[in-house]
């Protein structure tokens, strides 16, 4: 998961607004998004030892996490555990997001932006941030692959330019595909807060940073150029799957995924709802 673009109580009628893309190579096996038996929704990343996912819903409590990875090639950690199982332990237990984060043991794993949520509170946690875990007020919240989490607090009804606060180590400057993101979601609100086509067409912006803005992450610059877009069109690695999540204040919620294969081919869509609890 390559960039989580999420609205925390920012509209009367929506306790939860998520509209993400998985960035990953094209052989890495995937399945697209289903119920699986422990009664979650998710994809599922079949390239570590366990299966795993890297953005999940349990309908039952509305337990809600993904990840993203903090890219850094030169990230080693010996006999690292699975992101993914960062996720599957969380949406299988019983913990409170807070009591979940501060439990984790973060040294066990490479690079990541962690967020788990239930119908509560929200927290987000990085490993790579130098700052602890921390609970999101209501507002908008976006995270790629840096460590740090770029946030619009307040209630978001209304369009207009957002100020930005960034939480994580040295205050970045903020990634143009958070930004740029973060501003599209905060005009969906406030105008089309239920269409999910919206969301879909916000995560499939082809636009790459313009080279003064790019981040300096440790890959070559025109690959670099290529992961800077909203969607990932490239020849090896791209955006895998696009998920929108909205969960109502009444319960309601509806989960929808596209899947892609090389250069943005459709593979397939699916749309599940019901309600909380």
């Amino acid at each position: 998961m390559c960039l989580v673009l999420l609205a925390w109580r920012a509209h009367p009628e929506y306790r939860l607004i998520v509209a993400a893309n998985r960035d990953e190579f094209y052989t890495r096996a995937t399945e697209a998004l289903r119920p699986w038996p422990d009664a979650l929704l998710a994809g599922v990343d079949l390239g570590a030892d366990k299966p795993g996912t890297w953005l999940g819903f349990r309908p039952a409590d509305a337990r809600f996490a993904a990840v993203t990875n903090v890219r850094d090639p030169r990230d080693v950690v010996p006999n690292a555990r699975s992101r993914g199982a960062l996720l599957m332990d969380y949406l299988r237990g019983a913990r409170s997001p807070h009591e979940y984060q501060t439990a984790i043991t973060p040294a066990d794993y490479l690079g990541y932006n962690l967020l788990t949520g239930d119908a509560d509170a929200l927290w987000w946690q990085s490993n790579r941030s130098g700052v602890a875990p921390a609970a999101l007020v209501p507002g908008l919240h976006g995270l790629s692959n840096g460590a740090h989490l770029v946030s619009a607090p307040g209630e978001v009804v209304h369009s207009g330019p957002q100020e930005f606060t960034v939480a994580g180590t040295g205050a970045p400057p903020v990634w143009p595909k958070v930004a740029e993101g973060l501003a599209g979601l905060g005009e969906i609100i406030a105008t089309t807060p239920d269409s999910v086509d919206d969301y879909f067409a916000l995560l499939a912006d082809r636009t790459e940073a313009a080279e003064e803005l790019l981040p300096r992450t440790g890959i070559a610059p025109e690959f670099e150029k290529a992961v800077s877009a909203r969607f990932v069109a490239h020849d090896l690695h791209g955006t895998r799957a696009s998920t929108v999540l909205l969960v109502r204040a009444d319960g309601h919620y509806v989960m929808a995924e596209r899947t892609f294969g090389p250069y943005g081919a459709v593979q397939g869509a699916q749309t599940m709802s019901g309600n909380v609890g």
